[in-house]
């Protein structure tokens, strides 16, 4: 539970930092469990961020004149697969702060469900690394420490690589 609490509050309260804790849950429960307790308490603390923006935020922003067609135009469908896209894509870099993405999310039109269903397929491949890097890093076994670092810089800089082939297309 402790896991859980404090990953959510490294969501709402952005200061903190949510890898040492994902790579604590690694050394503590191993990769299985670790990545459990890490993705509830990021999925608990990304809702709630979420709401607190469309609770607190999202009235705001269609109160202004100039930001009334652009939440319009997010508001299509055609829009929400692509606000869903984004979530999901920034899931899976470490480096971008998962709580921006939860409060900007907030107060777009994206739908709760998408929202949900974005950040969990995002968030189970990267707090699986990060905690399977907490737990390699206990172990100590080199090779394990190898390969949990190519992981994380490949998920890294998958959307980078997504960006490219993206551009491609005529």
């Amino acid at each position: 539970m402790a896991i859980i609490f404090m990953m959510m509050a490294a969501i709402v309260m952005s200061p903190i930092p949510s890898g040492p804790i994902a790579m604590v849950a690694g050394a503590l429960y191993g990769p299985a469990w670790g990545t459990a307790y890490v993705v509830i308490g990021d999925e608990a603390g990304a809702l709630l961020a979420f709401c607190i923006a469309r609770f607190l935020g999202y009235e705001v922003m269609q109160r202004w004149p100039r930001t009334r067609p652009i939440l319009n135009w997010l508001g299509k469908e055609r829009s929400q697969t692509g606000l869903m896209l984004i979530v999901f894509a920034s899931r899976l870099v470490p480096f971008i702060s998962f709580d921006s993405i939860s409060y900007a999310a907030g107060i777009t039109p994206l739908s709760f469900w998408r929202f949900l269903i974005a950040t969990l397929a995002g968030v189970i491949p990267t707090a699986y690394l990060i905690v399977k890097f907490g737990e390699v890093l206990i172990t100590a076994d080199s090779r394990g420490l190898m390969i949990a670092l190519v992981l994380i810089s490949g998920i890294t800089l998958l959307p980078l690589r997504a960006k490219r082939l993206w551009a491609r297309k005529p």
